[in-house]
């Protein structure tokens, strides 16, 4: 496997990712050398599958993205560096904040290194940049962070969840245990208002009531808000009994342990992604009771989960998280699509590789078995979790079923 970093620098950081010149941008190309090599299908090897991935590798969302890449590169190392006995060309672009980053180095792996397919990417935002770029190169995207609507799906696969399902499954366990209004708070940017809206309307169709005066989501501008005390004291003039938000990678460490701070730190707190991956180190005991919704927990009970934690844990010093699983998920789907066409005798090139996706059965996860719904993504259980002691260390616990969403 031979692996290259491509990662291409605004000058600035955007708010809100705004578009920029090209003019802003700088393009530093990094070779990283590994696992041996083979040019890809895409480069004119019949053994080799060309896989460009995608994702934040700097930025605010560099833990996110950088756990999505060491679960993919997990599945390929405890797989001999194939999928579906062919060697892999894995070559990795960095997403960074957004489109301004995204959209260049998407455009390298596309054009000039021709994958045969692309997986990864973090934000929304980026998501819907890179997506027309994907649609004109035919090559299927097999994306592993959070997906916003789409309405032509040819092509487009996705390990990951939609991104207004977290909000949406916790939103009636919510309702249920608090007395009282919510206060909804989230980033300014298109996954914020996907997040937040999953919550406010089921919340809203349960019965529930926002504390937020004007009865709508509270946003912070995103990236530049370091600073949530003020939005913390606007909370504790409301008649809120819990906080309800959505924070991931630096923003999720700044909230959460300034929360812990704030007049406010007495009232609930529930999330989505908020103390996931390595910010849960980070914000120490600040996070401790604080409760989250996701896909996954690393102390699921089941085979592929109690393989996958293993496995990860002996690589890296720190548990797995949803973003390395659903990374290794990508990895999976693109393992048992590549062993099909193999068995079948046919050639290895996108639109194959898309059409023996479409095929696909159930998938053996560490989440838990899943499969492809009409929407081209996983429908799957939904978690609670609060992070707790466990020995020395906090982590995040599973507490209880939420809900299946999907299909």
């Amino acid at each position: 496997m031979t692996v290259s970093t491509a990662r291409i620098r605004p000058a600035a950081l955007p708010g809100r990712h705004r578009a920029v010149g090209a003019t802003a941008l700088t393009l530093a190309l990094v070779g990283v050398s590994a696992c041996g090599g083979g040019g890809g299908a895409g480069s004119g090897g019949d053994d080799t599958v060309s896989i460009g991935f995608l994702a934040s590798l700097s930025g605010t969302y560099k833990p996110v993205g950088t756990d999505m890449r060491k679960g993919f590169e997990l599945y390929l190392d405890t797989h001999g560096n194939k999928l579906g006995g062919k060697k892999v060309k894995l070559t990795v672009g960095d997403e960074g904040d957004g489109p301004p980053t995204a959209v260049p180095a998407a455009t390298k792996l596309l054009k000039k290194d021709k994958v045969d397919v692309l997986t990864g990417i973090v934000a929304n935002g980026s998501y819907n940049a890179v997506l027309p770029l994907v649609k004109k190169a035919k090559v299927p995207l097999v994306s592993t962070g959070g997906r916003p609507e789409v309405k032509d799906l040819d092509g487009l696969w996705h390990t990951s969840f939609l991104s207004d399902e977290p909000g949406a499954a916790i939103a009636p366990y919510v309702k249920k245990q608090v007395d009282g209004p919510v206060y909804a708070i989230g980033p300014d940017y298109q996954g914020g208002y996907d997040e937040l809206r999953g919550f406010t309307e089921t919340f809203k169709k349960e019965g529930g009531k926002l504390a937020n005066p004007d009865g709508k989501t509270t946003w912070t501008p995103f990236p530049k808000t370091t600073n949530f005390l003020p939005y913390f004291s606007k909370i504790a003039k409301t008649d809120a009994k819990a906080v309800y938000c959505f924070y991931a990678g630096k923003a999720a460490i700044d909230f959460a342990k300034q929360y812990a701070q704030s007049d406010v730190s007495h009232l609930p707190l529930y999330s989505a992604f908020l103390t996931e991956g390595s910010v849960l180190d980070a914000q120490g005991k600040a996070a401790k009771d604080i409760y989250s919704v996701m896909n996954y927990a690393a102390d699921l009970d089941n085979e592929a989960n109690r393989k996958f934690t293993a496995d990860w844990t002996a690589k890296h010093d720190s548990q797995p998280t949803t973003y390395s699983m659903s990374g290794y998920d990508a990895a999976a789907v693109l393992d048992k699509a590549i062993t099909s066409l193999d068995k079948d005798g046919k050639d290895i090139t996108p639109d194959n590789i898309n059409k023996a996706i479409d095929g696909l059965g159930q998938i053996e996860s560490p989440r838990g078995t899943w499969e492809f719904t009409k929407d081209h993504a996983p429908v799957q259980k939904w978690y609670l979790r609060q992070v707790r002691p466990d020995g020395k260390k906090l982590t995040n616990v599973m507490v209880q079923d939420l809900a299946t969403l999907g299909g």
